[in-house]
């Protein structure tokens, strides 16, 4: 681990929260949901609606710390609202997804100037930061293509980053470039910084009407306040971003898994042949189950990843294996709720068509599952165990047995 947490998250109150945990649930149902139609025919997000309803209803500030005007939810708090966005359109669960995600990071890596200068405009959503990794010929860490030189008192940015979602709401790029041969730092960048450009990329299979887009630059000049942190801390900041974010699309996962699971469960109630519903049948009830047992299991580990990061502690492999498990979960899931709909969830006369597409995104974003896998199994040889959990039961001597078995 190259990091150590030391932030405990508190959040709101239970009232405040409740407050809160309403007005987005009204506005998610109420004011976003009818736009789903409008934004899959047209593949765009109708910005002059929903980012005021967003605003209103302080989505843009769940994550930004209360001394900057957000309202500082605890991620348990937090994951039962994103999940709630994550059953509705996925291109808005993305916008929402990606704000928050990166407010956070940057709330817990940057300094305080770059706090100030960034998240009360977070909170309001008249600031974004979007995050700029990825690259078109290139991997990750080490093997980033993008250099930053220094060059008097601050640093030439030069590189690619492409599939970067936001590309068209940010007024930041949280930008990760090699400052040395095994050297990676990351920067804060404008804009409208003198030689950054941005083009949108083709449209994507779900989530429809976020961007995507290709983030040009080109001898990009910035001082040394854009710097995040020291040189060589990019890894750092890297993982720890990625590490709760990961539990953030597990909470999606979570979200898209029930919304299936509900509209399979009424349409297997109302959906009756040869005199009966077809919820009757126990190949129907075997996919209602299963589906009811991936959300089951999803929110236990939900729930333990989430305490155990409002508690301060690091959970590299925990974020790595809930995201692994919710990615897999929500196919299964969205698979099944296919079958129980038959032929007529493959039109979008049914949501489950467009839950179908958008839970693939889970596959893709924070990290494919062979970097989740890699993670975790890093995690394990280098000392992971699992805590007791069992509680006041417990197994006296338990630790000495297990050693004393893996040894045999």
């Amino acid at each position: 681990m190259s990091y150590e947490r030391s932030i405990v998250y508190d959040g709101l109150s239970d009232t405040e929260y409740e407050r809160l945990a309403e007005n987005v649930r009204t506005a998610i149902w109420e004011e976003l949901a009818p736009l789903e139609s409008r934004i899959e025919d047209e593949e765009q997000i109708p910005y002059d609606i929903v980012l005021p309803v967003l605003r209103e209803c302080g989505a843009f500030g769940l994550l930004v710390p209360r001394e900057y005007g957000g309202s500082g939810l605890s991620i348990r708090q937090y994951l039962p609202i994103i999940a709630e966005f994550a059953k509705i359109q996925g291109g808005i669960r993305v916008v929402v997804h990606v704000h928050n995600s990166f407010a956070h990071a940057l709330s817990e890596v940057g300094d305080d100037t770059q706090r100030k200068a960034i998240l009360p405009g977070a909170a309001t959503g008249a600031k974004s930061v979007a995050f700029a990794l990825t690259e078109p010929e290139h991997g990750t860490g080490a093997d980033l293509g993008t250099t930053a030189r220094p060059s008097g008192s601050g640093f030439v940015l030069t590189g690619q980053k492409w599939l970067i979602t936001n590309s068209d709401l940010a007024s930041h790029f949280f930008v990760f470039a090699k400052t040395g041969p095994e050297e990676v730092s990351a920067f804060l960048v404008e804009r409208d910084a003198p030689g950054l450009s941005i083009e949108p990329l083709p449209e994507t299979m779900g989530c429809k009407g976020g961007e995507h887009g290709l983030v040009t630059l080109d001898e990009v000049t910035v001082d040394s306040s854009a710097l995040v942190g020291k040189p060589g801390e990019g890894q750092q900041h890297l993982e720890r971003a990625l590490e709760i974010s990961r539990v953030f699309i597990a909470a999606s996962s979570l979200g898209t898994s029930e919304r299936a699971l509900e509209l399979s469960l009424a349409h297997a109630q109302s959906r009756v042949t040869f005199g009966k519903a077809i919820g009757q049948r126990q190949a129907i009830q075997r996919y209602l189950a299963e589906m009811a047992t991936d959300v089951y299991a999803l929110r236990g580990m939900l729930a333990d990843s989430a305490a155990k990061w409002d508690a301060g502690t690091r959970i590299p492999a925990e974020s790595s294996m809930v995201k692994q498990f919710g990615l897999e979960a929500v196919g299964r899931v969205t698979d099944r709720a296919l079958l129980v709909h038959g032929g007529i969830g493959y039109t979008r006369k049914h949501p489950v068509e467009r839950l179908y597409r958008d839970a693939r995104l889970n596959w893709l974003e924070e990290g494919t599952p062979t970097i989740q896998y890699m993670v975790a199994a890093r995690e394990l040889l280098s000392g992971f165990r699992f805590s007791d959990g069992f509680g006041a039961i417990g197994w006296p001597g338990r630790d000495e047995r297990v050693q004393g078995y893996a040894g045999r």
